[in-house]
């Protein structure tokens, strides 16, 4: 016993020996190909962009990689998604959608509503966007403009347009945003984003800045770092250019009865609402939905399946998914609206399904199995989204199982 937990110890010694060196020559492998990315792809794609080569030295002039962002490829990697979620929006619902940080964040965002109520309204206006929900996400993307946004923009949006699952896409925030120092807007020494490398109070990636960002406080420049005016109404510009439909509400809580199935969720899937009403679907409040909604179309929506609250949504919500696809996400912003405007806590509580929550990997090889079974899940990614959700619900009533239509340790066992 004592000689194998020795020869054990001589083994893993003698594992990192040889591992040791192998890792550092990988990181140097990654080095090099990563310089070469930047000079051969990156600099020459610029350049023809109109980037000057002072803006790229002073952007990517000693770049390295950061190897400890989320969801990249690395050498070696089988290219699987990550076990567990990295990002807030993608985990548990009833976390996300905490009651704490639901009425703190509404009460400050009741008190900045008052506090800009000229500019907002100049801004509704304007883009035909409720304050409200205006105000919603710039608390969500950046705590009202007091986060510290501390990632180097050049170096997170470099790495991921070299070793993520989405290459094409971040090479070209890459360019864009050497196009937006380039242009003056902000000089690259002074660019920070997030780990996903997005910009400033609203939280914008570099392409949709060049896009939509907007110049409302008249000063010439389109400054969605330290201005409020142009953050609020950039962000206001983006939803309206998203199809925001003024003088309709984003949804409403709402019971969905078992003869609605929660199958048929998705934007993809169109009533009006007054048939959904006419299906059993009610308001959780017991007062009726506004008279000048019945007739726009609705959609069943189940972030959690039938273990948290249901909604009728109206196509806002899908444009507040277009800020940030994410069904909670979406779901916040809508429902911290509200509650500035005085509206109570969610009605149904949000469940912790039987077994317990699955993994993204868990959600990953859950879909790999429907999808071989001929289900649209539509992105393999781990993530439960709507396809995911309902292409749950139809199998489980395919075989004969009560439609929940999420994710549970029972019905992976189930799928084999």
């Amino acid at each position: 016993m004592i000689r194998r937990s020795w020869l054990s110890a001589a083994a893993v010694a003698a594992l990192l020996l040889v591992s040791a060196p192998a890792a550092q020559a990988q990181s140097a492998d990654v080095q090099r190909s990563f310089r070469a990315f930047l000079d051969r792809d990156i600099r020459p794609a610029a350049r023809a962009q109109g980037v000057p080569d002072s803006v790229l030295d002073d952007a990517l002039g000693g770049l390295t990689p950061d190897m400890s962002l989320p969801d990249l490829v690395k050498p070696g990697d089988d290219g699987a998604v990550a076990e567990f979620n990295a990002q807030a929006e993608f985990k548990s619902p009833a976390a996300y959608m905490s009651e704490k940080a639901l009425a703190g964040t509404a009460a400050r965002g009741r008190a900045l509503l008052a506090e800009h109520r000229a500019v907002l309204a100049r801004i509704e206006a304007a883009y035909g966007v409720p304050a409200p929900i205006v105000v919603a996400i710039w608390g969500r993307e950046s705590a009202f403009g007091t986060a510290d946004i501390r990632h180097d923009a050049f170096r997170v949006l470099a790495t991921k347009a070299h070793l993520s699952r989405r290459k094409a896409m971040f090479r070209e925030e890459l360019l864009a945003a050497l196009r937006i120092a380039a242009e003056g807007h902000l000089p690259a020494s002074k660019m920070r984003s997030s780990w996903a490398g997005a910009l400033g109070q609203p939280q914008f990636m570099p392409t949709k800045y060049l896009q939509l960002a907007v110049d409302f406080d008249g000063d010439g420049r389109k400054d969605i770092w330290d201005s409020v005016p142009d953050a609020l109404a950039s962000i206001a510009n983006y939803l309206r250019q998203s199809g925001w439909q003024p003088g309709r509400d984003w949804g409403f809580e709402a019971t969905i009865p078992a003869g609605l199935s929660c199958a048929t969720e998705g934007p993809d899937v169109s009533r009006t609402i007054r048939q959904l009403v006419s299906a059993g679907a009610a308001r959780v409040s017991g007062r009726p939905f506004p008279e000048r909604e019945l007739a726009g179309t609705g959609h069943v929506l189940m972030p959690a399946g039938r273990f948290g609250p249901a909604f009728v949504a109206t196509p806002n919500f899908y444009v507040i998914k277009a800020y940030n696809n994410s069904d909670l996400y979406a779901l916040f912003v809508g429902h911290l609206a509200d509650r500035m405007a005085g509206a109570k806590p969610f009605r149904a509580p949000w469940q912790t399904p039987p077994g317990g929550a699955m993994t993204r990997g868990d959600v990953y090889r859950m879909q790999q199995r429907l999808v071989a079974l001929g289900y649209d899940v539509g992105s393999v990614d781990g993530l439960a989204g709507f396809k995911t959700r309902r292409s749950i619900g139809a199998f489980e009533a395919k075989s004969g199982r009560p439609e929940t239509c999420w994710p549970t340790p029972a019905l992976a066992r189930s799928l084999g």
